[in-house]
C-alpha cells in the first residue's frame, strides 16, 4: 500500500487502444492546485471493447506507459487509480433502510453508511460484483430529499442509491495485468466518472449534465444532477466502429480507413467536397468526401440514438439544462457537438479540463480526460484503505462531496 503522506498521485487509464498515466502533484506555492509533473502512454493491442483478450499485451502497453510517466516525472510508481472499462459495466438503483438506534434519535456517521450499506443488499449474479455505490439522496421519517441526514433526528433513515456492478471475471482479469505489472491498484472506477471529475464543474453537476467519455472500443456515459451519479452506463460503440464502417464503405484497408479518419472524418456542414486522398507506403488513395461524410454520420447518430435510449431509461432525454459533454479521442472528431446539439437536443460542447498547472500541453486533449480524473481521484480518495465520507480533502477542486461518499475496492 502507499504511503498516506505521498506527495504524488497517479492515474493510469487502461483503453481499449491506449493506456495512458498521468502523474501529478500539490503546488508548493498553493496546495489547492494540481499540477501535472508527467505522463506517458502507449498503445494497447490486448483488449477488445474494454475487455480484456491479452493479457500479455495488455501488461506490455501498462508497462510502456509508466515507465515513460516515470521518465518524464522522475517518481517511481508502484500504484494508482485505475478505471474498469467494457460493456459488462452498468449499474442499478436500490433503496436501503434501517432504524435510528442510539437514545436521543439523532443521526451520525456510522448511520449513514449503515443505510448505505443496506442499499447493497441487492440479488446478483454469482459473476457479478458491486465496485461503486453512489448515494443520491436520503429519507428521514418520510422527509424526502435530503443530501446529509447527520445531526438530523429521526426514527427511520432511507437512502436512494445507484450502484455500479461490474463482471467477475473481468475484475479478477484486471487485477492479473496490474500484478504482473506490479501496479497496486489503489481505487477502481469508471472511466466516465473519471472524466467527469476531470472536465466537469459545481454548477454543471448540479444542474444535470451528461458527460461521453467515447474511446475507441466504448463510450462511457454518466449523468450527473444535484450533485450526485444518476446513472452510469458503457456502450460497447466507439472510434474503432467508425474505422471499421470506413474501412468496408471505401472498400479499403483498415490501416488506410484508420488514416482517413484521423484526417478527413468530419460533421461539420462547411466540409471540404469532392475528392479527397491519403498517403499510405507511398502510395496515394482517393476517396470521395461525401462517402466519407456519410458512413461517419451514420455510426455517430447510431451511437447518440443508443445514448438517447439511455438517457429514456432514466426519463432524461432532452431534460438535461448541463447539456452533454464530450471527452475521448472520438470528442476531436470535426463537428461533432454541433451534431450531437441537433440529434439529442441538448446543449453540447468538448470537455476542458479544470484549471491546472504543470505539463498540460499533451493532458489537454480530450483522450487523455480520463486519465487526468483518475490522477485526481487517487488524491481526492485518500487514504486509500477507509471509505470515503463527508469532504475528502474539500479544499482541492471540490468535486468529491456527493459523488463518492462511498467507494469500494
Amino acid at each position: 500500500m502507499r504511503d498516506k503522506e505521498s506527495q504524488h498521485y497517479f492515474g493510469l487509464d487502461i483503453g481499449t487502444s491506449m493506456v495512458r498515466c498521468v502523474v501529478g502533484m500539490l503546488e508548493a506555492s498553493d496546495d489547492s492546485r494540481l499540477s501535472v509533473i508527467g505522463h506517458g502512454s502507449s498503445p494497447n493491442l490486448g483488449m477488445r471493447k474494454g475487455s480484456i483478450v491479452h493479457l500479455d499485451d495488455v501488461v506490455d502497453a501498462i508497462v510502456k506507459a509508466i515507465t515513460e510517466a516515470e521518465r518524464v516525472s522522475g517518481v517511481h510508481i508502484q500504484s494508482a487509480t485505475v478505471n474498469v472499462n467494457g460493456a459488462h459495466v452498468s449499474g442499478i438503483n436500490s433503496k436501503g433502510v434501517i432504524a435510528i438506534s442510539a437514545a436521543n434519535r439523532e443521526i451520525d456517521d456510522n448511520d449513514r453508511l449503515r443505510v448505505e450499506e443496506a442499499a447493497t443488499i441487492v440479488q446478483l449474479p454469482p459473476n457479478r460484483e458491486i465496485i461503486q455505490v453512489f448515494a443520491k439522496n436520503y429519507s428521514v421519517d418520510g422527509q424526502d430529499n435530503i443530501k446529509d441526514p447527520v445531526g438530523m433526528h429521526g426514527i427511520r433513515l432511507e437512502v436512494d442509491t445507484h450502484i455500479v456492478t461490474a463482471s467477475t471475471p473481468s475484475l479478477r482479469n484486471l487485477d492479473s495485468v496490474l500484478d504482473k505489472a506490479r501496479v497496486v491498484p489503489v481505487h477502481r472506477t469508471v472511466s466516465s466518472l473519471a472524466s467527469a471529475e476531470a472536465v466537469l464543474n459545481r454548477q454543471q453537476k448540479e444542474s444535470g449534465t451528461l458527460l461521453l467519455d467515447i474511446g475507441a472500443g466504448t463510450t462511457n456515459m454518466v449523468v450527473v444532477e444535484d450533485g450526485e451519479v444518476q446513472h452510469v452506463a458503457v456502450i460497447p460503440v466507439g472510434g474503432t466502429n467508425i474505422t471499421n464502417d470506413l474501412a468496408i464503405g471505401l472498400k479499403t484497408d483498415l490501416d488506410i480507413a484508420e488514416k482517413v479518419k484521423i484526417t478527413h472524418a468530419s460533421l461539420q456542414d462547411d466540409r471540404p467536397k469532392g475528392r479527397i486522398n491519403v498517403e499510405h507506403d507511398g502510395r496515394k488513395h482517393f476517396f470521395e468526401a461525401d462517402d466519407v461524410h456519410m458512413i461517419t454520420e451514420a455510426r455517430i447518430e447510431e451511437l447518440l440514438e443508443l445514448v438517447d435510449k439511455e438517457l429514456k431509461k432514466i426519463h432524461r432525454s432532452r431534460k438535461l439544462p448541463g447539456g452533454v459533454v464530450f471527452v475521448g479521442g472520438t470528442a476531436n472528431l470535426p463537428g461533432l457537438a454541433s451534431f450531437a446539439k441537433d440529434k439529442l437536443q441538448l446543449a453540447s460542447r468538448v470537455g476542458k479540463l479544470q484549471p491546472m498547472g504543470g505539463l498540460i500541453d499533451t493532458v489537454q486533449d480530450p483522450g487523455y480526460a480520463s486519465a487526468v480524473g483518475l490522477m485526481m481521484l487517487d488524491m481526492l480518495l485518500m487514504p486509500g484503505d477507509a471509505p470515503v465520507s463527508g469532504q475528502p480533502n474539500g479544499n482541492v477542486f471540490g468535486f468529491v462531496d456527493g459523488l463518492f461518499k462511498k467507494f469500494k475496492r
